[in-house]
């Protein structure tokens, strides 16, 4: 079960009555994307949130470090008790054949988190996380274009490349003023 499915089994959403099953299909599919747009937004926002929290833990214990292995710590509690909830399961064939590389993405996951414990305070929320989306826009469109990690090519074109320009001039401007 996927975790957008969740809301979409709420019993007090009504079905859709005189559509074809291939119609129910089609606006399920637009529900679900409109909800996983949703919850891309949300947990965007809350990386700010996320930061000046570790960055208050880091000051209280006065290690960022250790701050961020709490962090994660806590998250790795909240996702076991959202797997329990929603009775995921892996198996060990599919984790034995992961390949090696799939694993740096925890170490990723804490470099950012201990980076943006110690950045937050030095340079602000704003600047911060302005350069965070440019970095990620800038990555994302290179994985899209050379179809790295990613489940179907996108390839660079005029206004891809002309939404990073402004997403850096917006930066610019948040570090001028």
């Amino acid at each position: 079960m996927e975790p957008g499915e969740i809301f979409w089994r709420i019993p007090t959403i009504k079905k859709h009555e005189g559509l074809t099953s291939e119609n129910k299909i089609h606006s399920k599919k637009q529900v679900m994307k409109v909800l996983w747009i949703i919850i891309a937004f949300v947990s965007g926002a809350f990386l700010p949130i996320q930061a000046g929290l570790n960055t208050r833990l880091g000051k209280s214990i006065e290690s960022p470090v250790y701050a961020s292995m709490i962090s994660f710590i806590v998250g790795a509690f909240a996702v076991l008790l959202y797997i329990a909830f929603t009775k995921q399961h892996a198996t060990w064939a599919g984790i034995k054949a992961a390949p090696a590389y799939v694993w740096i993405g925890g170490a990723l996951g804490a470099f950012y988190v201990t980076a943006i414990i110690l950045a937050f305070p030095r340079i602000g929320p704003a600047l911060t996380f302005g350069l965070v989306v440019a970095g990620q826009m800038v990555i994302a469109v290179l994985l899209d274009h050379f179809n790295i990690l990613v489940a179907q090519q996108h390839s660079i074109n005029i206004w891809k490349i002309l939404g990073i320009v402004l997403i850096i001039a917006g930066v610019v401007i948040i570090r001028k003023f």
